[in-house]
């Protein structure tokens, strides 16, 4: 049964709302994570390259826990709603970090944002099933690019307003992470509410039940060719984007000693590309395939970490931010955008699982390795090894875009042929 322009609209508006509270969140708290285990409470870069990597490893068996509970549910909204509140209480235990002895604090701080994720991923998960139960296939890049350029409007200000905020205090004073800390958890408990307005269709019995039976965690849907080469394709491209997520901090705060202002201005960078970017993204995998459009995603993303270590000139890296930021932009929406397409509708839930959860394994895996490259070898080895992963990932796009139209032209020649 389709849904009702009205209703639709309504969703589109309130999820919407739902992001940017979920913006705020992690614009004031995780971008800020390593800065405030650097800075604060001097945690090392195994440390650091575990704020990365933790997360996904307890994702990844949160993803497999999540499916099957996602599964058994003829709504998916309460399920979401709760999962979001769980998580936000990690970061509200994060105003009491202090009290811990110092000696156990950045690892208590770490596991903290590690076991963050379990929830998270619940969060993860069924709010991409929830979602695209609810935008029609016809809407979604139109909605998507739309919704990602306010979002990243909002998380540009509320990031600048923390940078700003931060510059008042000594780099090694807690206090007003603590504070961010606790704003944060208020803008969760909004994102809750907002999620919560959503309108669901309850489904009906005999569909639930058929759920039941067919989206525990399978991994027969690999059997799904188009979804399998999508699948290949976006973890190898994961691989080389992630691993250098924790150069990227290491390298800005310790050899480049950004403050929390440059962070925060950092990220403003990134955000203004990324606002002036979304739409054209949008319009151009509607014109040319989601597909296409990341061969060109990957040959931009590819950029980010040779030029980082061209200098460590702070207004140099803000430069650098701006126009990588043209192209985060496209891969945040239009791997999404390829994920939804390459997925049934009815077994979406089942298809999301297996991706995300091999996803955090990847994620687990590629900032530990940049953080043995940089302990190993140095950072500009690590940094180029990340940039040759992600240019070399342009030619798995490659056979993805040519997988996917030759998929396409298939259903026309067998009508013709009978």
């Amino acid at each position: 049964m389709e849904q009702d322009l009205s209703t639709i609209k309504h969703n589109e508006r309130y999820s919407i709302l739902n992001g940017i509270a979920s913006t705020v969140v992690t614009s004031i708290s995780n971008n800020y994570f390593s800065l405030f285990a650097i800075s604060v409470l001097g945690a090392t870069n195994y440390q650091v390259g575990l704020i990365s990597s933790l997360p996904q490893f307890i994702g990844m068996f949160a993803m497999i826990l999540g499916s099957f509970l996602l599964s058994r549910l003829e709504e998916k909204k309460k399920f979401t709603a709760l999962s979001i509140l769980f998580t936000r209480l990690f970061v509200f235990a994060m105003v009491f970090i202090m009290y811990v002895p110092d000696e156990y604090r950045s690892w208590v701080f770490v596991l903290l944002i590690g076991f963050m994720n379990l929830p998270g991923s619940f969060t993860l998960l069924s709010w991409q099933s929830f979602i695209g139960d609810l935008i029609p296939d016809h809407r979604r890049s139109g909605f998507f690019s739309e919704r990602n350029r306010v979002l990243t409007i909002v998380g540009m200000i509320s990031t600048f307003l923390m940078g700003i905020l931060l510059q008042q205090f000594d780099k090694a004073n807690p206090v007003p992470y603590q504070f961010i800390f606790f704003f944060a958890f208020i803008f969760g408990v909004l994102e809750m509410y907002f999620l919560l307005k959503h309108v669901e269709r309850k489904k009906e019995k005999q569909h639930s039940s058929f759920v039941n039976k067919k989206l525990s965690f399978d991994w027969g849907i690999l059997k799904d060719k188009r979804f399998l080469i999508f699948l290949f394709c976006a973890l190898y491209f994961n691989f080389g984007w992630q691993m250098a997520w924790p150069l990227f901090n290491i390298y800005q705060i310790k050899d480049a000693h950004a403050t929390g202002l440059w962070i925060s201005l950092f990220g403003v960078a990134n955000s203004i590309a990324q606002v002036a970017s979304y739409k054209w993204w949008g319009k151009m995998a509607d014109k040319h395939t989601n597909a296409k459009m990341l061969i060109y995603c990957s040959l931009g993303m590819a950029t980010a970490p040779v030029l980082t270590i061209l200098s460590k000139n702070l207004y140099y890296l803000l430069a650098t931010n701006i126009f990588t930021g043209l192209f985060v932009s496209g891969t945040v929406l239009i791997l999404f955008n390829q994920l939804l397409e390459v997925t049934e509708e009815e077994n979406r839930s089942n298809y999301i699982a297996n991706y995300n959860v091999l996803l955090a394994i990847i994620g687990f895996v590629a900032p530990q390795f940049g953080v043995f490259l940089l302990e190993t070898t140095n950072i500009n080895v690590a940094m180029t090894i990340s940039t040759i992963i992600r240019a070399s990932s342009a030619f798995v796009f490659i056979w993805l875009y040519f997988t996917l139209k030759k998929g396409k032209q298939h259903p026309i020649k067998t009508a013709l042929e009978q």
